[in-house]
């Protein structure tokens, strides 16, 4: 009997002999499941979800009692008996090993961080959440107030804070806790973001608990989480970690989740998705700084508009209808617990603001993370993606807009594409006699495919040694075997059948090259298009920041060979590495700069690319390597021509 699997997210289909292998099927199909232990159930690793049909065995004690009633198997264990729809969790995809390595790239040490010591000098370290030991006088004959008025005006009389709430939930508790305490008690107060506003009294713990207080700083990425466990006393990073952002298993990228979200319980399973990611590196870091859940008194997460409004269980539906409306560019304090963030229930979550629908908190979190308001250059700050963002300003103005560059920087959309991990070719290198490659793979194992930094860095080779043409299209006449072509595609082996990791040639295709000749095109016309309303030129920029892990290992040199970035002087690019999480921490660590992101909310004017001619006409002139006007590129355009000669 034949019966048909389903794999999502990939939308593949496959038609499998009954009793067949569902790590097998899943083989055939071209779809990726890890199995480290080669498929015998022993490492756990290749655990699905069955959402439709039934299959035989899969149950393992790497399942728990939950997990097998959701319907979760072990692929390697499970026989297919009937037409099934199999989902394959972010987990059972990807690893994650190299999302929690220090990244040590060719940019490390031009990288931006955030100096706690500079903040000290300048009287800035002062973290939105503060605690304050209070020896309040006993409650006796003759001195009878409140329990709550004592505390709110010892704190008036002895530090200077004189507009103070408290919510009914901590009241209930304050009369047992300053009793354990014998009237020695810990506050912890919130610090408003407005000046006029009111200081909130969160927590009350008995004795000192001063040396005890903590902070979480989150990038909720699309692809990725990341979060780091601040010392709210030194500053210091105590623990950091990464994972896939879990909504990958229901999409890739923002349009698609929304899509998802539209659907059913969609919004809330986008929703548990994101918050069981943002809880497990929770408890990861809290486990290895050997503090407890209670101590941590606030959390500052960013990310997109999408992102935002999924974390908040937000329907997000009118981020991607015209005329692209988020809910909300401003989210008020509220407590973690609310949005089922595994914290105490005093602890405060601060959200970044964001501009426009595409234009979110992760954006303004490197912006204050890079300076930018604050400087007298006119800068560019890309954050190189799927969806790339892009500013353009200094310390007077900023204007903003949004481009779709597409899944090629990520691997999407490329033949062998792939996300940076072990097994990715990162960097390349073509003998311009011979034309043959010489490859890097990150963690110096086989090659599995090619990720975005080693497609650019190839693209600017086969461009540089003549192989391709600016429009991406092979030289057929090249005396090399390596190009060739396959059902009526040309291509270019990288790395033949026997040398990889998957017993397949690895080749880089006319189609990928298109592919990455439109991400790339589709952001540098954004940044012409942006400096031309505002009256300005390509030539007057005078600084590029580069944000995003990916930005972090993209070699500049081929980055501007190709047309990715405008041509400047490398002493002119700074990485930022990861905007967001930085400017997570510097909202962790300083109140007086978190005042100064509402500031730089109110100066930014962003401009929708859809609604500006012009756009598409500097897209199509971008769709050549390095571009149809030469001119942008003098210094390429020369060493291209000196290298036919």
């Amino acid at each position: 009997m034949i019966h048909t699997i389903k794999f999502l997210p990939h939308n593949t289909q496959i038609k499998v002999e009954e009793n067949e292998s569902l790590i097998r099927a899943a083989m055939e199909a071209g779809v990726h499941i890890n199995a480290s232990c080669g498929g015998s159930g022993a490492c756990g690793k290749c655990r699905v979800l069955i959402e439709e049909g039934e299959v035989a065995g899969g149950i393992s004690e790497h399942l728990d009692p939950e997990d097998r009633e959701k319907g979760y198997r072990l692929a390697c264990m499970a026989r297919v008996v009937s037409d099934i729809t199999v989902r394959i969790p972010v987990e059972s995809q990807m690893e994650t090993s190299r999302l929690n390595r220090q990244p040590v790239n060719r940019h490390t040490a031009k990288a931006m961080h955030v100096n706690v010591e500079e903040l000290k000098e300048h009287g800035l370290f002062i973290p939105p959440v503060e605690k304050i030991f209070l020896e309040l006088d006993p409650a006796v004959a003759g001195d009878n107030q409140a329990d709550v008025a004592r505390i709110i005006n010892h704190l008036r009389l002895h530090h200077d804070e004189h507009r103070l709430i408290m919510s009914l939930n901590l009241i209930r508790k304050v009369p047992d806790l300053i009793r354990q305490g014998d009237f020695k008690v810990t506050a912890t107060i919130v610090r408003p973001v407005r000046k006029d506003g009111k200081n909130r009294i969160v927590n009350i713990e008995p004795f000192d608990t001063t040396n005890r207080n903590f902070a979480i700083a989150v990038d909720v990425g699309t692809t990725t989480v990341y979060g780091q466990l601040l010392d709210l006393l030194t500053g210091q990073v105590l623990a950091e970690h990464g994972e896939f952002n879990g909504q990958i298993s229901y999409g890739e990228d923002v349009i698609t989740r929304i899509i998802f979200a539209e659907k059913g319980d969609g919004l809330k399973i986008l929703h548990q998705k994101v918050v069981e990611t943002i809880n497990t590196i929770i408890r990861k870091i809290i486990k290895k700084a050997g503090i407890e859940q209670g101590e941590v008194s606030t959390i500052t997460l960013a990310g997109n508009s999408t992102m935002t409004q999924l974390l908040l269980e937000i329907n997000p539906t009118y981020i991607r209808k015209d005329p692209y409306v988020p809910a909300s560019v401003v989210y008020p304090p509220f407590n973690a617990t609310q949005v089922g963030i595994e914290l105490a229930d005093h602890t405060v979550a601060l959200i970044y603001p964001g501009v426009s629908s595409y234009v979110g908190g992760d954006i303004i979190a490197g912006i204050m993370a890079s300076g930018i308001y604050l400087s007298e250059e006119l800068t560019l700050y890309m954050d190189i993606g799927t969806n790339a963002e892009i500013v353009i300003g200094h310390k007077d103005w900023m204007v903003c807009t949004a481009a779709s560059a597409g899944p090629a920087f990520e691997g999407g959309g490329i033949t062998f594409g792939m996300r940076a991990i072990k097994g990715a070719i990162e960097d390349v290198s073509i003998n311009p006699e011979t034309f043959e490659p010489m490859l890097i793979t990150i963690g110096g194992k086989k090659a599995k495919g090619i990720c975005g930094s080693g497609l650019i860095t190839l693209a600017a080779r086969l461009l540089e040694t003549g192989l391709i043409d600016s429009r991406g299209k092979f030289n057929r006449e090249a005396p090399t075997d390596r190009i060739r072509q396959t059902d009526d595609i040309w291509e270019y082996v990288l790395v033949y059948r026997e040398n990889t990791d998957i017993d397949r040639d690895i080749t880089i295709t006319e189609p990928d090259l298109d592919n990455l000749i439109r991400a790339k095109g589709a952001m540098y016309s954004a940044a012409l298009t942006l400096l031309e309303e505002i009256g300005l030129s390509i030539q007057d920029l005078e600084k590029i920041i580069l944000a995003g892990g990916f930005g972090s290992y993209v070699d500049l040199e081929s980055a501007i060979t190709i047309g990715l970035l405008p041509e400047i002087e490398p002493d002119r690019v700074t990485y930022l590495g990861n905007g967001s999480l930085l400017g997570c921490k510097i909202n962790s660590l300083t109140n007086s700069l978190r005042r100064n992101v509402a500031e730089v909310v109110n100066m930014m004017t962003n401009f929708e690319l859809a609604t500006i001619s012009s756009y598409m006409d500097h897209y199509m002139g971008a769709l050549f390597m390095p571009h149809t006007e030469l001119n942008y590129f003098p210094k390429v355009k020369a060493r291209l021509e000196a290298l036919k000669k």
